[in-house]
């Protein structure tokens, strides 16, 4: 009896051994691939994968991961293989429509010695390309990266004028793709761009700048590729933009063609801006300082006009700021050979500081004349120190020295004739209206030389004056 249970045992081990290599064989196996799977997605952050019961894996959100193969692969749902994308879309037919908008986010500088501003802007392809069309149940778009646009064909636009431009790299290339079932394309990417810009200093600083950034295609003529904007005057989208020395007053599209000799026309799209720059900045650092140092050269004026060395350091001061203010200006400004408006302001005070300085140098002139010809016609005492009246500034005063009045000529013969000769002459009316003016001249000039003092005193009325009148005929023109 026991040999006969123990053979049945036997043959019960027999039957069961294969099955039971086959078991050990299959599912350690697949539970090793599970194992893996619940360890390396335990690492990801919290959100990436959800675990239920203790570290399984919610089946249903793997089946849900469309980037697994059992999908078909995005080169091959777009067949990139099976065209040459060197050739734009429909090679041969019509030309290509391609339409552009443009998203402004800032214009970073904008510099005059060098003519040329830096902008940043997101710009937008929009064009149909019938061979990257994909079945799709859901007509949902495919959005992709950098890494496939190299395989297709995009539209090749590029910034007329520019000299600098570089598309943003950080943390990835900012470039955006987006395939729609139908073969529609967005191409977006992230730009910026440093563009000349030919400026107009004539009015400088009250001047408005218009500026442009021109598009182009560069291998497609008209024939080939027709740029055209989007969304004609809303293709042109701009954020708040705020700049130190300028106001933006105006974006506007605008569309062109461009042509060249050996190639042909090509459309061209313009993005055209006007900049209308601050005069506050300028009326701090340029013009109030230059108004303040005219003004101060008038001071001098009121100085004694025997205080030689007052006088005369005022006026230096104040020529020597002019100057470096000048200096300053034109350091900023490119080397453009017309005149600025802020050149003739400049000069035109530098003018009247250095009128001040001249003005003094005829009073001390006209007064040392005047005093020469006091002394040599006078009787100067022999008790006079001449020494003492030239102490103060080396010029003879009038004040310091009693001049004796001169006696009347007595009336004589010889003069009435000459009285009566005069006096016949007056009756000749050409020759004697010379005379008199010869004599209104001589006296006029006689008479300044002889009152310098009021130089002083017609100059603290006339250069207000005609500085204010200035200022009025600037301001009105340039304003």
């Amino acid at each position: 009896m026991r040999l006969a249970l123990l053979a049945l045992r036997l043959m019960c081990l027999a039957w069961l051994w294969p099955v039971t290599q086959l078991n050990s064989s299959t599912f350690p196996k697949k539970r090793r691939h599970k194992e893996l799977y619940v360890g390396e997605n335990s690492k990801l952050k919290h959100g990436d994968t959800k675990l239920k019961h203790g570290g399984r894996v919610d089946l249903k959100m793997k089946k849900l991961d469309s980037t697994k193969s059992l999908l078909i692969k995005s080169e091959q749902l777009l067949r990139i293989e099976d065209h040459d994308f060197a050739m734009r879309p429909g090679f041969g037919g019509s030309a290509l429509p391609v339409g552009i908008d443009v998203q402004v986010e800032s214009i970073d500088s904008i510099s005059e010695v060098n003519m040329d501003f830096t902008m940043t802007l997101y710009l937008r392809h929009y064009w149909q390309d019938d061979r990257l069309a994909f079945p799709s149940s859901s007509n949902k778009s495919r959005t992709f990266d950098s890494r496939l646009i190299k395989k297709i064909w995009v539209p090749d636009v590029f910034f007329v004028h520019s000299k600098r431009s570089f598309i943003h790299d950080t943390t990835m290339e900012n470039i955006m793709l987006r395939v729609f079932p139908d073969g529609n394309i967005l191409y977006s990417v992230r730009i910026t761009v440093t563009a000349l810009c030919s400026m107009d200093f004539s009015s400088f600083p009250l001047d408005t700048q218009n500026c442009s950034l021109e598009l182009e295609s560069y291998a497609y003529n008209e024939n080939d590729l027709m740029l055209y904007w989007k969304n004609g005057n809303d293709s042109l989208r701009t954020d708040e933009i705020v700049l130190s020395q300028f106001f933006v007053e105006d974006f506007q599209p605008s569309f062109g063609l461009a042509f060249y000799s050996s190639t042909g026309w090509y459309n061209r799209l313009y993005i055209n801006f006007i900049l209308r720059r601050h005069i506050f900045f300028f009326m701090l650092q340029t013009y109030f300082p230059t108004m303040l140092m005219v003004m101060l050269s008038w001071v001098s004026f009121w100085i004694d006009r025997r205080a030689v060395p007052a006088r005369v350091s005022l006026g230096i001061t104040t020529v020597l700021t002019m100057s470096t203010i000048i200096t300053g200006v034109s350091a900023s400004m490119p080397q453009v050979s017309y005149v600025k408006a802020v050149d003739i302001y400049l000069w035109a005070s530098f003018l009247f500081v250095f009128l001040s300085v001249i003005e003094y140098a005829a009073v001390n002139y006209f007064t040392t004349v005047e005093e020469m010809k006091k002394l040599k016609n006078a009787k100067i005492p022999s008790s006079y120190n001449a020494n003492q009246a030239m102490a103060f500034d080396g010029c003879f005063h009038d004040n310091d020295i009693d001049l004796p009045s001169f006696p009347e000529a007595a009336s004589t013969p010889n003069t009435e004739r000459n009285t009566q000769s005069r006096n016949s002459t007056i009756s000749a009316p050409s020759e004697g209206t010379r005379l008199r003016r010869r004599n209104t001249i001589k006296h006029n000039l006689n008479f300044i030389m002889s009152n310098s003092y009021m130089i002083d005193s017609y100059s603290r009325v006339i250069f207000p004056l005609a500085y204010l009148l200035f200022n009025i005929i600037y301001w009105s023109l340039y304003a």
